[in-house]
C-alpha cells in the first residue's frame, strides 16, 4: 500500500512584528469616507472579531521567492531527501513578487522557478510550476502531487506556500488590518505504508464561481485621493463569512467520510487562519453535523500573531505543531488530522491525513 507522506516540513515567520498599536493612527476609509468610529473602537471590533494582535511584514531586501526558498530549504532538510530527487516543485500564491513600494504583481519567471533557481537545484527533471487557487492553494498543490504520484508521474514533491500580502493591502481599509507576509513548506514522498498506515487518506475541492468569485478580489483604495487605476486587495467580509459557514463545513466532512476513520479518532484540525471567530464556527459546525461538541484543543491557532499569511498559514501552522513550537499542541505518529482551506475563487478544499 503506497501513500503519499509528509517527509519533512519548513516555515519563514518574518522578523517584522507589526501589532494593532500599529494603525492607531491609522484613518480608516469607507466609499470614499472617512469612517465616523475611532482608530481605537475599530482596531477594537477587529481583535474581537479576528483574534489578530499583531502580523508580521517581511523586511525590504526580502521577496515572496527569498522567503518561500527558505521555507523550502528547512523543509527539504528536515526530511533528509536529496534535493536532486525532487520531481515536482510546486509553489502555491496569489501575487508572484511584489516589490516595496509597488503593488504590481511580478510572475515572470514563475515563483517555482525563482525558488528552484534559489535551491541552486540542478536536475531539469524537477519540474517548478506555480499555482493560483486563492488561499487554498498551497493544499491545492499537496492534492494535486498526492495525484501525481498515484500516476505514477513523480514520487518526490516539494510544495511551497508563499505570500508578502502587507505590499498589496490598501492601508486606508481596515481589512488590511487581517493580511501577513509567511512561507511554509513540506517535502511530500511516496512510500509503501502498509507498516504504519501514515500518508493522505482522502481529499476534496470545490470551485463557486458564480456571484461568490466577486467575493475576494481587486478594486480601488478606499481612499478618495488615490488612483483609481492602482488596484490593492479587497474582499467582502461578511460574504465570505457566510459563504463559509454554509460550504466549508459540509466540504470537511465529505473529504473526512471518504477516510472511513472515525469521527472520534480525529487529532488535530488544520485549518486556514483567515479569521478566528469564522475558524470556530466552522470547527463547530463541522461536528454538529455529526451530532458531536468540538472537542478542546483540537484546532491550532497562530493568527492572534501571525495573522493571515494567504497561502503560507497551514503550512507554518502545521511546522510549528510538529516541532512543538506551539504548546499544549503537538502529533504522535498515527494520528489523524484533517487540513481544511477556503479562499478566493471560492474555493474549498480538505485533506485528511494519518501522521
Amino acid at each position: 500500500m503506497f501513500r503519499s507522506v509528509i517527509a519533512g516540513s519548513g516555515s519563514y515567520i518574518p522578523t517584522h512584528i507589526q501589532s494593532n498599536l500599529d494603525f492607531s493612527q491609522q484613518t480608516f476609509y469607507s466609499n470614499g469616507q472617512p469612517l465616523s468610529s475611532s482608530s481605537a473602537e475599530i482596531i477594537a471590533k477587529f481583535r474581537q472579531i479576528t483574534g489578530i494582535e499583531e502580523r508580521r511584514y517581511v523586511s525590504p531586501n526580502l521577496t515572496a521567492a527569498d522567503i518561500g526558498s527558505m521555507a523550502a530549504r528547512s523543509a527539504v532538510e528536515s526530511s533528509g531527501v536529496n534535493p536532486e530527487e525532487i520531481d515536482q516543485l510546486i509553489v502555491g500564491h496569489n501575487f508572484g513578487v511584489v516589490l516595496p513600494g509597488s503593488v504590481q504583481s511580478v510572475a515572470v519567471p514563475s515563483l517555482a522557478s525563482l525558488i528552484k533557481h534559489q535551491l541552486g537545484i540542478h536536475n531539469p527533471n524537477c519540474i517548478a510550476y506555480d499555482l493560483l487557487f486563492g488561499c487554498p492553494g498551497w493544499l491545492q498543490g499537496v492534492i494535486q502531487a498526492d495525484a501525481f504520484f498515484k500516476a505514477g508521474i513523480a514520487q518526490k514533491a516539494l510544495v511551497i506556500g508563499t505570500e508578502t500580502l502587507s505590499r498589496v493591502i490598501d492601508p486606508y481599509n481596515r481589512d488590511s488590518m487581517i493580511f501577513s507576509d509567511g512561507a511554509g513548506a513540506m517535502l511530500l514522498e511516496y512510500r509503501d505504508t502498509s507498516a504504519n498506515g501514515r500518508g493522505i487518506l482522502s481529499a476534496s475541492m470545490q470551485t463557486h464561481a458564480l456571484d461568490e468569485v466577486g467575493y475576494i478580489g481587486m478594486a480601488p483604495s478606499c481612499y478618495p485621493h488615490k488612483d483609481p487605476q492602482v488596484r490593492y486587495m479587497k474582499m467582502k467580509g461578511r460574504k465570505v463569512y457566510e459563504f463559509a459557514l454554509s460550504h466549508v463545513p459540509a466540504a470537511m466532512k465529505e473529504c473526512f467520510d471518504k477516510s472511513n476513520v472515525p469521527i472520534g479518532e480525529l487529532k488535530k484540525i488544520f485549518i486556514h487562519q483567515a479569521n478566528e471567530k469564522m475558524d470556530d464556527a466552522i470547527v463547530q459546525r463541522f461536528y454538529e453535523l455529526y451530532d458531536l461538541p468540538a472537542p478542546e484543543n483540537v484546532t491550532p491557532m497562530s493568527i492572534h500573531w501571525l495573522g493571515n499569511s494567504s497561502v503560507a498559514t497551514i503550512p507554518t501552522l502545521f511546522d510549528l505543531v510538529t516541532k512543538n513550537q506551539l504548546p499544549p499542541h503537538y502529533l504522535q505518529p498515527g494520528d489523524v488530522v484533517l487540513f481544511a482551506s477556503v479562499g478566493a475563487g471560492m474555493n474549498i478544499n480538505a485533506v485528511c491525513y494519518r501522521y
